[in-house]
């Protein structure tokens, strides 16, 4: 029977490359958003798959939406936490807005999200939990304070929850990406892309699909001996 699998933030970026890839391999998937209605119902269609509105800062939308996609497609089995934003800002200038909105979205909703599909996990003795950090929770980013503490947030999170769900059948682990060819880094000058580029090793930006190719991974039921691990997947720009 195909497994379920959630997506956060899962109609763009890396993660509709998630989505896709998932998809692909036969389960069962739905994604969330938060506020691109056009780009979610646009995804929705070419994939197939099932979209659900909502706010994973908020514990509330996160039980509803578990709700929604077990009623719609049954428990869920593999749980990829990738929701994330920028507010950036040098740390002395950064207001408590900007510092507690990406904590929230970013590291929070690892607590609100996997905290709906855990005991089921448990109970069912399988599960599989992806957390998608960030080069910039390994070694720190210059006017990311707040989104560099919560995605090194996230790998003590997965470290820690693996050791718990070990003896279940559950697997916890980490992606750290680094700079992907995302709309996100589209937008960034020319001039500092060229910048970013001329310092990762291979010589260009990641790509969705080759992020997601690691997520495929550890969502099989071969990846049942690895956890705990936080995958490094940044072009040697930064050797953890």
């Amino acid at each position: 029977m195909a497994r379920v699998a959630f997506v956060t933030g899962g109609t763009r970026g890396i993660g509709k490359a998630i989505s896709a890839r998932l998809k692909a391999d036969g389960m069962k998937v739905a994604a969330g958003y938060s506020g691109n209605e056009e780009a979610a119902q646009a995804t929705a269609k070419e994939l197939g798959i099932m979209v659900i509105k909502g706010n994973v800062g908020s514990f509330e939308d996160c039980a509803a939406a578990a709700k929604a996609v077990e009623a719609q497609l049954g428990p869920i089995e593999v749980l990829v936490n990738n929701a994330g934003i920028t507010r950036d800002g040098f740390f002395h200038k950064m207001s408590h807005e900007q510092w507690s909105e990406v904590i929230r979205v970013n590291m929070d909703s690892c607590f609100n999200m996997t905290r709906q599909v855990i005991e089921g996990m448990r109970t069912r003795g399988f599960g599989r939990i992806i957390n998608i950090s960030s080069i910039n929770g390994q070694k720190g980013q210059a006017g990311q304070v707040n989104y560099s503490a919560a995605k090194a947030g996230m790998i003590g999170f997965t470290k820690a929850l693996a050791q718990e769900g070990a003896s279940k059948g559950i697997t916890v682990n980490a992606i750290a990406p680094g700079y992907i060819d995302t709309e996100m880094v589209a937008a960034v000058p020319e001039e500092v892309l060229k910048k970013i580029i001329g310092s990762i090793p291979v010589g260009r930006l990641g790509k969705g699909e080759e992020i997601a190719h690691a997520v495929a991974f550890l969502a099989s039921d071969g990846a049942g001996f690895m956890t705990g691990a936080t995958i490094t997947m940044n072009g040697a720009q930064y050797i953890a």
